[in-house]
């Protein structure tokens, strides 16, 4: 045997009941609601002032600062990045090399297509840095000292 269920025009029985015995007791839900919520749920359902943009200032985009206007400075990260950076906001300008540890010593390794890098320095960076790479990292060559010499070399104090 096979039973055909059609759907029917309109809201089932069942939902009309419940629509009605909701639209019957809205004053009571309502009131439970706001009691339960601290009058949070009648403060939520009123229309908002829309804000006015007199005397606001509105920043739209999130632009990071342009190379000129940055207050460019080296750094070597704790992971062994050597990076320019920002001095006011922190970001990172440029990845310029890493220091990698070859055959036990911490050897400056810049950040070029000879070297392997994906996302080379520039080609006057590099021209500036040539006679960097590979320079070793020592106790009496720290990487602090490194750092001032790439700034130096690239005009960055």
């Amino acid at each position: 045997m096979v039973e055909i269920i059609s759907k029917r025009d309109g809201p089932r029985r069942e939902d009309v009941q419940v629509k009605r015995l909701i639209e019957q007791n809205r004053s009571t839900i309502v009131r439970l609601a706001d009691q339960i919520s601290g009058g949070g749920y009648s403060a939520s359902r009123m229309p908002r002032q829309q804000p006015k943009a007199e005397g606001l200032i509105i920043h739209v985009g999130g632009g990071t600062a342009t190379v000129a206007e940055a207050k460019p400075s080296i750094q070597v990260t704790i992971n062994g990045r050597v990076i320019s950076k920002d001095q006011d906001t922190g970001r990172q300008l440029h990845h310029i090399g890493d220091i990698r540890n070859r055959g036990g010593e911490q050897i400056f390794v810049l950040a070029t297509k000879q070297n392997g890098y994906f996302a080379p320095v520039d080609e006057t960076v590099a021209a500036k840095l040539a006679d960097m790479d590979g320079s070793r990292v020592t106790a009496t060559y720290s990487e602090e000292q490194l750092a001032g010499d790439i700034g130096a070399k690239l005009g960055i104090n």
